[in-house]
């Protein structure tokens, strides 16, 4: 089989494709052949060496696949050869041949393709966890999504659009036609001052609710922004990485700019502060299969639909690195053997 390995912490370039013996199916696994990988931002993250949740460098990573069952391993009943389905490895998905535990496998919709299906487990259950599980969007909230051309962005404008929400995005000038054909009432420069823009448009009534990836002093200034009851979801510390490469002096600074929320200034500010971070959910099939179903179903009632933006062949990892790095892409990218 081949993979894509991180070879040493760095830019793009450290990725490389590396032959393995195929895999073997232990009992309560399948192997899968991967016919799409989802990229993800902690992807780069884990590349740069700024994410201490992935294994230690050299190690493969990637969090979402598509694709058939290849082999099926004792024990395994709910799957069989040539079946198309999800998989949902913690890591290991830059690959063409994939086993998994059959727990973390899910079967595909005929109608969806397989680029599709790379392009929804992960950034699809993080909107969906954090709007309507942990919590629930109030219909006709006003919603702000930061990075809202992002894979997790593009799924949570379409569920908010669902409740009749008015919606909120932050995200390059270039991209806020699109936000606006998506749903986006108000697209707002990313690269500018998102509170005065917003506070202009809201007043005092404030935001709902807010989802933000990018962290650092975005949250001082989203939990400002949120109105009574309103509520901030943190998913991410994008703010973290400065470029292609690791500094560990700006990813402390950033750190350091979170702001500390307490339970009495939370109580007598009527506000919330959240957060979701899937890959310490993929342990808990119990959780994440209620609302992948759920999810299923939205798309097979035409409710939700993943955006590719564009596909690359393993050996183009690099490129497509790049490519989210520069800002490039809107929705979902992903590598495909």
């Amino acid at each position: 089989m081949q993979q894509v390995w991180i070879t040493r912490a760095g830019p793009p370039e450290v990725l490389q494709v590396r032959e393995a013996p195929d895999p073997e199916p232990k009992k309560g696994e399948v192997t899968i052949r991967v016919r799409a990988a989802g990229i993800n931002f902690a992807d780069l993250m884990a590349r740069v060496g700024l994410y201490p949740d992935a294994p230690k460098i050299p190690c493969v990573v990637g969090y979402e696949v598509s694709g058939t069952i290849d082999r099926v391993g004792e024990g395994v009943t709910a799957f069989k050869v040539g079946d198309r389905v999800f998989g949902m490895p913690r890591f290991g998905g830059y690959t063409d041949l994939l086993v998994v535990s059959a727990d973390q496998v899910f079967p595909m919709p005929q109608r969806m393709t397989f680029e599709e299906g790379a392009a929804l487990p992960v950034v699809y259950l993080t909107a969906y966890n954090m709007m309507l599980f942990t919590g629930t969007v109030r219909p006709g909230s006003s919603v702000l999504i930061h990075s809202a051309a992002g894979g997790v962005g593009l799924a949570a404008i379409q569920l908010a659009k669902m409740r009749g929400c008015t919606i909120f995005g932050t995200a390059s000038p270039s991209k806020h036609e699109f936000l606006r054909q998506q749903g986006v009432h108000h697209p707002i420069d990313s690269r500018g001052d998102c509170g005065a823009a917003v506070r202009a448009l809201v007043g005092d009534r404030g935001i709902d609710l807010i989802l933000d990836p990018v962290g650092g002093k975005s949250w001082s200034i989203g939990y400002d922004l949120l109105g009574p009851c309103g509520r901030l979801v943190a998913f991410g510390l994008s703010s973290a990485a400065s470029g292609k490469k690791r500094n560990l002096l700006h990813a402390g600074m950033q750190v350091m700019r979170v702001k500390k929320f307490g339970p009495m200034k939370l109580m007598d500010d009527n506000k919330t502060v959240g957060g979701t971070n899937m890959g310490h959910l993929f342990g808990r099939p119990d959780l994440l299969k209620p609302q992948f179903e759920a999810l299923l179903a939205l798309y097979e009632a035409g409710e939700i639909k993943p955006h590719v933006d564009r596909s690359f062949r393993l050996a183009e990892a690099a490129a497509a690195h790049h490519f989210i790095h520069d800002r490039k892409a809107i929705g979902k990218v992903l590598l495909v053997p």
